[in-house]
Formats: C-alpha cells, sequence, structure tokens
C-alpha cells in the first residue's frame, strides 16, 4: 500500500514533476507514492526524473485502473530547481 497517492489526471510531466517535489518533501524519506499519470511521456520521465534526483524508481502499479507509477523517497536526494524539475537547485 502506497503511503501516498498523487492524481495527475493529464497534466503533463513537467508539471507532474513540479507537484511531486512538493508530495516527496512532505511524505519524507521511505514513502512510497504513486503518481496517477496520463501523459505518455510518464513511463520515461518519471524514471529519470528518480535516477537525476535518486529517488528509487519503483514502475508501473499492476492492476491500477489508470497509469500509476510508484516511486519511493530517498533520504539525502538531490533537489532540483522549483519551477525546472530538470535542473539542480
Amino acid at each position: 500500500m502506497p503511503d501516498l497517492v498523487v492524481d495527475g489526471g493529464d497534466k503533463l510531466c513537467v508539471q507532474l514533476l513540479i507537484e511531486l517535489r512538493g508530495h516527496v518533501r512532505a511524505a519524507g524519506p521511505g514513502a512510497e507514492i504513486h503518481l496517477i499519470a496520463t501523459d505518455p511521456a510518464a513511463p520515461v520521465d518519471l524514471p529519470a526524473w528518480c535516477h537525476l534526483t535518486g529517488h528509487t524508481y519503483l514502475g508501473p502499479v499492476p492492476g491500477a485502473e489508470r497509469p500509476t507509477y510508484a516511486l519511493r523517497v530517498a533520504q539525502g536526494a538531490k533537489e532540483t530547481d522549483e519551477s525546472r524539475p530538470w535542473h539542480a537547485a
């Protein structure tokens, strides 16, 4: 079971990642977050963002009604720019 489910609806990945940053901070290290995202770039962008920041990408959530991806919040992960999630803070 996830600690938090974030429904990104039909937002583009860049907006999702900006919002996800806040959820990651609030959830804290060790939390499992499920992100619902219909953007076709999500299965590529989310694992890449996790690799960049140090969070653990757990992959697609099996059996989910809508496209859902899981990650585990890492202790000491790298921060990214507030408005540009692909750039270091």
